[in-house]
């Protein structure tokens, strides 16, 4: 089953989220303080992001741009030109 393609700003949230745990993740990263903020502002832009309120089943779709983004292969909406 095919989820709709996820908004472009969703997309871009969820892998600066992705990158900013992952430098946190590392050993003895630099910055802490600065990457716990920006971690947290960037869960707040893709927890409560309009496009949940659209969805059945938000937790399954949350679930499919996570695994979409850490693939390196988001779908993301076509905008027209």
């Amino acid at each position: 089953m095919r989820h709709a393609p996820f908004p472009d700003d969703l997309v871009t949230a969820q892998e600066a989220w992705t990158r900013t745990y992952e430098e946190l993740a590392r050993p003895r990263p630099t910055g802490v303080t600065d990457l716990r903020r920006r971690l947290i502002r960037l869960s707040v832009q893709v927890y409560f992001h309009p496009f949940w309120i659209r969805q059945a089943h938000p937790s399954a779709s949350r679930g499919d741009l996570l695994h979409r983004v850490r693939a390196g292969q988001p779908d993301r909406e076509e905008t027209a030109a």
